[in-house]
């Protein structure tokens, strides 16, 4: 028997719908299409893959559960996402974000397949980057992504979504990247955040809910998800900071020119015109966001 299972521990059978697979169920957006699945789209049952489950790189072991579950849809949200691991280790990047993908295409080839990518495949030097925009990885990370891009969009039944900054409570407490800003001040750090580099941050609870109606409208392809605001690193920090007091943040402003490293991409904002003319409901700019949650999103499901 399938369940669909939230981060918090609860279940609701869903046994009799048709199952769609979610990997890396156990990080932040994951979770939450787990969580919002009953609500948001209660013709499926999502089935949480985790390592536990299945190491996706043991493609004797992905084929058998496939062929015992039959799931009638994939939403891949695994990968090695942190940019600075998958340049220490790029080989490991490339088998976790692009082998990884390239064989559950394979196993997807008759079903939607759905692959989580990053706005970090352009090089940021324009901003507000449409589907049309020609893709200009600048780190190990973005690179994966953009290889596995093309193995996905191979399939016209497949979708690619790219999306920026998630935010909110991920099962760990340390995968929203305010989770991380706010674990750094709980530690006592300064922290210094870029003026000049942007992105379009959004709740993973609104990437989630989106996602599901996609699935649900049928209409596969290329679509950028995220926040409906530009916001700088620096930005977000003050933001975060406002809304956490208690914290007694301190952040100071930095530039890119100081950065010395891999390169970043200094404007990788997305234009989400595309997909918002699926949705019934208006991606939400960040900020409207932190300030309707004050703090108080884990108690929310919808």
């Amino acid at each position: 028997m399938l369940m669909a299972t939230s981060p918090a521990g609860s279940s609701t059978d869903r046994c009799d719908h048709p199952v769609a697979w979610v990997t890396g169920a156990g990080g932040l957006i994951g979770s939450w299409l787990v969580r919002l699945a009953p609500q948001r789209a209660p013709e499926w049952t999502a089935r949480p893959l985790l390592r536990s489950d299945v190491d996706l790189t043991q493609t004797d072991a992905v084929q058998r559960l496939f062929r015992r579950e039959k799931p009638a849809a994939i939403i891949h949200c695994a990968a090695l996402s942190r940019s600075t691991d998958c340049q220490s280790a790029p080989a490991v990047a490339r088998i976790q974000n692009v082998e990884v993908t390239a064989r559950l295409v394979e196993l997807a080839a008759e079903i939607p397949l759905l692959f989580f990518s990053t706005d970090l495949v352009f090089d940021g030097k324009r901003g507000n980057y449409d589907e049309t925009a020609a893709v200009n990885p600048l780190s190990v990370y973005a690179e994966t992504k953009a290889a596995a891009e093309r193995i996905v969009l191979s399939n016209p039944r497949h979708s690619v979504v790219r999306t920026s900054l998630n935010s909110g409570p991920s099962p760990k407490g340390d995968r929203g990247f305010d989770e991380q800003l706010i674990q750094a001040w709980k530690a006592g750090q300064v922290l210094r955040l870029y003026t000049d580099e942007f992105r379009s941050p959004i709740a993973a609870r609104a990437t989630a809910r989106a996602v599901w109606e996609l699935l649900q409208v049928n209409k596969p392809g290329l679509y950028h998800l995220a926040g409906d605001e530009r916001l700088s690193r620096w930005e977000i920090g003050r933001l975060l900071a406002a809304s956490h007091p208690e914290l007694e943040a301190r952040i100071e402003a930095a530039s890119l020119k100081e950065y010395r490293g891999a390169p970043r991409a200094p404007d990788t904002s997305l234009n989400c015109d595309k997909l918002q003319k699926l949705l019934s409901t208006p991606l939400p700019r960040w900020s409207d966001w932190l300030k309707e949650t004050a703090g108080a999103e884990g108690s929310r499901d919808a």
